[in-house]
């Protein structure tokens, strides 16, 4: 028998996260704590963590909603997740309790970088600000050893973000500083090509979500007219049967899709998201969606188990230093990669 208990929590960032969705200061966030009859003395921790006026399961009800998944849960004694594939966030916050309870430590998957050995290349974030706030960040993220850099763009004007990718281009060759850049859905389509061909002049790896979701068709001619290769994130959102999966990438074709569980099905729905695309030749890679530790130590034992540690894209799991009261769950950063301490 199962029983699962339910506490809001709230996170304050060290410093405003600034998207072009707007600016965060503080992250909510639902911690789960499961038990069980079947193994007296353990609890469970999950975070269900949705991303305001984003996530799918983001209602003005979500913890009534979150409560009446839980009970479910306790009454069947499995995951339901056919029930469960609209409730992302939660469905990744169950699945981290049940499997901390069913190991009884907070190492979730046998492997590698859950056993400490060995660490994940990660990017450095860069969140949006002013021409001056941006660079300063970046001057930080190439003094700590990361290689490749991610920047978030659209809140400010372009050419002084375009200004700003010249000037690290000027000082740092591709081979050098790998750069990617994330839209968040901020250029409108008649200009996106224009900005996309102008990006390109800067070697950039990789450009997240350039255009608001739901237009799979002007995607889709952008991904097929681009000279910078294009990332799916946010189009992903909300797209939970393996066949509609299918359906969009083959639609769409982009380089590459960006996984969160919390926005992208979970556990499970990443896995599924990974293997579909790799049929199809689409390359991915994983990030956190500003879950606190508890999330983030799922998030990174998920990308080791599912590509290994070693030779591969580097993943956007740098978030764990982002708030003041975070939980200590051994993660730490070094250089460019993240390591599970024990």
């Amino acid at each position: 028998m199962y029983s699962i208990n339910i506490t809001p929590r709230t996170f304050h960032f060290r410093q405003p996260a600034g998207t072009s969705r707007g600016v965060y200061t503080e992250r909510r966030s639902w911690m789960l704590e499961l038990t069980s009859d079947e193994y007296p003395g353990r609890v469970g921790i999950g975070e269900c963590a949705p991303l305001p006026q984003l996530s799918c399961d983001d209602t003005p009800e979500y913890e009534k909603t979150l409560r009446a998944v839980c009970d479910r849960f306790e009454h069947e004694g499995v995951v339901n997740y056919p029930m469960m594939r609209p409730y992302p966030s939660m469905l990744f916050g169950l699945e981290t309790a049940l499997l901390n309870l069913q190991r009884g430590s907070d190492i979730l998957f046998d492997n590698a970088f859950s056993r400490g050995e060995e660490g994940i290349v990660i990017n450095g974030l860069v969140w949006m600000g002013s021409q001056q706030e941006m660079l300063g960040r970046i001057e930080e993220k190439l003094k700590q050893g990361f290689h490749c850099i991610k920047l978030k763009i659209g809140a400010i004007d372009f050419e002084l973000e375009l200004d700003m990718v010249r000037r690290i281009r000027d000082r740092f060759s591709r081979s050098e500083v790998e750069l990617r850049v994330d839209a968040n859905g901020a250029f409108e389509f008649d200009e996106a090509l224009y900005k996309l061909e102008l990006l390109a002049q800067y070697a950039i790896h990789s450009i997240e979500q350039p255009i608001k979701p739901n237009q799979w068709g002007y995607m889709a001619e952008l991904c097929r007219e681009s000279p910078l290769p294009i990332a799916l994130d946010e189009e992903l959102i909300g797209i939970n049967m393996p066949e509609m999966k299918a359906h969009v990438l083959n639609i769409i074709k982009p380089a590459y899709i960006v996984l969160k569980p919390s926005l992208h099905g979970g556990m499970k729905g990443v896995r599924e998201w990974v293997d579909i695309a790799a049929k199809q030749g689409i390359r991915s890679w994983i990030t956190s969606a500003l879950e606190s530790n508890v999330g983030l130590n799922a998030i990174a034992q998920l990308a080791a188990d599912i590509y290994g540690t070693n030779n591969i894209m580097p993943q956007g799991l740098g978030t764990g230093l982002l708030f003041t009261d975070n939980i200590p769950m051994g993660l730490e950063i070094r250089g460019e990669k993240i390591f599970k301490c024990r």
